[in-house]
């Protein structure tokens, strides 16, 4: 049986914000076009992407888009450090040191699993930022300065496998964390071309739910002694 899935789902990109009011609750209209944007630039990218198209996703006027993020390039730099944002908070709260080391282990492939299943457009904001060679990430002071809670977390993890004799020695948590975000990666990156390929179904929940257990499994078997 999955373990209780401890991510969020993001309001829906198609929720209507009145500009009108958008003086009042500035708030609520920046995260309606975020939200927006991030569906936009995840299926066309910072260059293919329509500030118009994001405007009628939000349901606010050009403009106030403008308004706020200067032009198309600041609104996709806010988009790529929003999604950042997000799965870096969400590390936070995993709290991996206050777990036993499998479990811990156990959470964190759980974790980065359920993260892309329930946001698919970090995969595609990804996608694109690799194809240009994460050009805007490297100029993103703000991205730069979220430095992952969880190399640190693993090593601490690690380290006490180790000394339990749960886990072999000589592990890197740089390479496990890469491993990990891998295997779970490409698969829904990849997914349609792997149906296609091998003539399987890999957008059903089944099989979703069965590779999910074979990730969380896997990590764990190449963790033992």
């Amino acid at each position: 049986m999955a373990t209780q899935r401890n991510v969020k789902r993001e309001p829906s990109a198609r929720r209507t914000v009145d500009s009108s009011k958008a003086d009042a609750d500035p708030a609520s209209a920046k995260n309606a076009i975020l939200a927006a944007a991030r569906q936009e630039f995840s299926s066309k990218g910072a260059a293919g992407a329509r500030v118009n198209e994001i405007a009628e996703r939000s349901g606010v006027n050009k403009q106030l888009i403008y308004y706020y993020f200067g032009n198309k390039e600041g609104l996709y730099a806010a988009a790529l450090e929003a999604v950042y944002g997000d799965i870096r908070e969400l590390e936070k709260n995993l709290h991996l040191e206050e777990e036993e080391p499998e479990a811990a282990m156990r959470s964190l492939v759980s974790f980065s699993f359920d993260y892309l299943a329930l946001h698919p457009e970090f995969i595609g904001m990804l996608n694109h930022e690799n194809a240009i060679g994460a050009q805007h990430i490297q100029a993103s002071k703000t991205i730069q300065g979220m430095n992952s809670p969880l190399i640190e977390l693993i090593r601490q993890a690690l380290k006490r496998g180790v000394a339990q004799q749960k886990f072999r020695r000589g592990i890197d948590p740089l390479n496990l964390y890469i491993s990990i975000a891998g295997m779970s990666y490409f698969f829904f990156s990849n997914r349609a071309t792997l149906s296609s390929n091998f003539g399987r179904n890999l957008s059903s929940k089944e099989v979703e739910e069965a590779y999910r257990k074979h990730v969380v499994e896997f990590a764990l078997a190449g963790l033992r002694p």
